[in-house]
């Protein structure tokens, strides 16, 4: 009997409408077009404005988007995951509304949590699932409303951060395609440097805290981009190294959309040419777990059955490490 892999089937992606360009938050705090493009590659980003619409708004258009694409009956679902680092709200989860939205009544569902990398841990969590035997429907979506926590006074953050959604479907597979391989890590030492730290049970949100706006994100920008540069090129180049890869064994890398220079950094560590790299940082900025599957779904139509694509996120925490993936399908243009 063929061992079972877990593999993606499908993808979907939604983000929103408004544009919040490099233009305009130039109108807003102490920055430029050419400033922002030339240290981030970041051009324009999306934003959520609609009041009362938070994560599960996103979540719920990008599992909607790939449920219609492939005619999937959502009851067959057998479980849900939302990555996010943006919940709903703190006692329900996003992903149990996200679930019930959609019409996955025979799903479990739950939140998980590592910043942006998120949906990386997330894919190593839906692929055990699916490995076990007992479930056969895996829907693992990224999402992030980052603009609900963001200063748009702080430079710093404002002009890295979108909201954005994306969702892919996972499924058994016995050709040997899917997951091959993970080196996941984390250390909470760097916690300190990149965080959103009131709300949560340690910091108790208060008028003084609102007033002084310690509810929203903040990084120490030197440290978060030294640390990212070294670990996922690291990351990557442990993947390639254990199993035995070369760049010409690679048709693909799918890094974290955090900051362009990290992406090429990470590239150039794995020797690979630039039209391996997937790129969409200029159109939607950092959307912290939603940037992997917003690429694959951008890329959908590239991506070739066994194609190699090799993953990498860093995030908070620190949190970071490298996924090796088998493409499974072609996608047909009709």
């Amino acid at each position: 009997m063929s061992k079972i892999s877990a593999a993606i089937t499908a993808v979907g992606a939604y983000v929103p409408e408004f544009i919040l360009s490099n233009a305009m938050l130039e109108t807003m705090v102490d920055t430029n077009d050419a400033w922002i493009t030339s240290r981030t590659g970041i051009k324009e980003r999306r934003i959520l404005k609609e009041d009362g619409k938070g994560t599960s708004f996103l979540a719920i258009r990008a599992a909607k988007d790939l449920i219609q694409k492939t005619n999937l009956d959502p009851k067959t679902i057998d479980l849900v995951i939302v990555a996010t680092a943006t919940p709903d709200m703190k006692a329900a989860s996003t992903a149990s509304y996200t679930a019930t939205k959609i019409g996955a009544s025979n799903a479990f569902a739950f939140d998980m949590d590592s910043a942006c990398s998120g949906f990386l841990f997330g894919m190593s969590s839906a692929s055990s699932f699916i490995e076990s035997g007992r479930y056969k429907k895996i829907l693992l979506i990224g999402a992030d409303k980052m603009s609900s926590i963001v200063n748009y006074k702080d430079r710093a953050t404002c002009i890295i951060f979108g909201d954005g959604a994306g969702a892919v479907l996972f499924e058994p597979n016995a050709e040997g395609l899917g997951l091959q391989d993970e080196y996941l890590r984390t250390d909470g030492s760097g916690r300190e440097f990149l965080q959103a730290t009131y709300g949560g049970s340690s910091n108790a949100m208060t008028h003084e805290v609102l007033d002084n706006g310690g509810h929203y994100a903040f990084q120490e920008g030197k440290t978060v981009f030294k640390n990212a540069v070294f670990n996922m090129a690291d990351a990557t180049a442990k993947i390639l190294d254990r199993n035995q890869l070369t760049n010409s064994d690679v048709q693909w890398l799918a890094a974290h959309q955090a900051n362009k220079r990290i992406i090429n950094a990470t590239a150039e560590r794995m020797g690979l040419e630039a039209e391996k790299v997937m790129m969409n940082i200029e159109k939607y900025g950092n959307t912290t777990s939603a940037t992997l599957p917003l690429l694959l779904n951008d890329y959908e139509t590239q991506l070739k059955k066994g194609d190699t694509v090799i993953f990498a996120a860093f995030g908070g925490g620190f949190s970071w490490g490298s996924i090796y993936f088998k493409w499974a399908y072609t996608k047909t243009i009709n």
